[in-house]
């Protein structure tokens, strides 16, 4: 094998995918290939390969709000403490700042010490919960049919700062059955499959009583285990979770670079669609 600081970072194509799931695997990540194909279709996937193996990624994702989305970023674990996380970051920040985009990311507590002494700023604090699905809907939520879909990407566009639409119709196509609309307002619930549970997120509703009949609905179609990041300013929500089972794993903080004010209007953030979505 090469020396890793010899080998080059270059954008990576679709060809790539199991490569990119073996990492993500490896890892015990969440996301699955048709997570990975979000970035190849609409952002880029920078990698680290010797030879045959892949070992390092990171993405890219540009969105139209002024920012763009760092995630992804991997490393094999035989590779790991030689800087090649540092180096694919710093790519992704380039790709970004060279579009005249801000980078923000959700970042765990491990990573927010290699990302705050390169100017990252915290914008707000999640907390990702785990648990089973499976118990009763709420009636305070409805299933989403495809008309709902300009109205939720426009009150989503609110909230997260950034047009999203398309993002929105292929959660909506890959778990229809766990996507609910307030019965009253303008809320709604997504939510995708994953590699070990079903991933609950984007919820955005005007208030906590709205978002917790959002998050009933979702729960109880879900079959198995499932995941959120939840927004920490939310303790009633916190403890409804904590009611049905569900259990806080780890923490991120949302980042972005040299910039502390959020953005969109997080008052409506209720979960995020993850850490690689936003």
């Amino acid at each position: 094998m090469a020396p890793t600081d010899t080998l080059s970072i270059t954008a990576l194509t679709p060809a790539a995918m199991k490569g990119c799931l073996v990492l993500s695997d490896e890892a015990g990540w969440n996301q699955g290939a048709e997570d990975w194909d979000v970035f190849f279709q609409h952002g880029t996937v920078f990698g680290i390969e010797d030879a045959d193996q892949l070992l390092a990624t990171g993405a890219a994702l540009p969105y139209p709000g002024g920012f763009g989305w760092v995630s992804m970023v991997l490393v094999s674990a035989t590779q790991r403490g030689q800087g090649l996380g540092t180096r694919i970051l710093r790519r992704c920040i380039e790709a970004l700042g060279s579009d005249g985009l801000c980078p923000v990311l959700d970042a765990t507590p491990a990573g927010e010490r290699i990302y705050r002494p390169l100017g990252f700023r915290t914008q707000l604090g999640l907390t990702r919960w785990r648990g089973m699905g499976g118990e009763a809907a709420s009636a305070g939520a409805r299933p989403l049919v495809p008309e709902d879909l300009p109205a939720i990407a426009a009150s989503d566009a609110a909230t997260f700062g950034a047009d999203r639409g398309t993002l929105l119709h292929d959660l909506f196509r890959r778990a229809p059955a766990q996507a609910f609309r307030s019965t009253d307002g303008t809320g709604f619930v997504l939510a995708r499959p994953g590699r070990r549970a079903l991933q609950i997120g984007p919820l955005v509703a005007d208030s906590e009583a709205e978002a917790t009949c959002l998050l009933d609905a979702a729960l109880g179609a879900a079959q198995g285990p499932v995941l959120l990041d939840l927004a920490d300013r939310w303790a009633g929500l916190a403890e409804h979770l904590r009611t049905r089972g569900l259990t806080p794993e780890r923490p991120f903080n949302r980042m972005a670079l040299n910039r502390a004010e959020p953005f969109g209007d997080p008052a409506r953030l209720m979960v995020a669609a993850g850490p690689e979505l936003g």
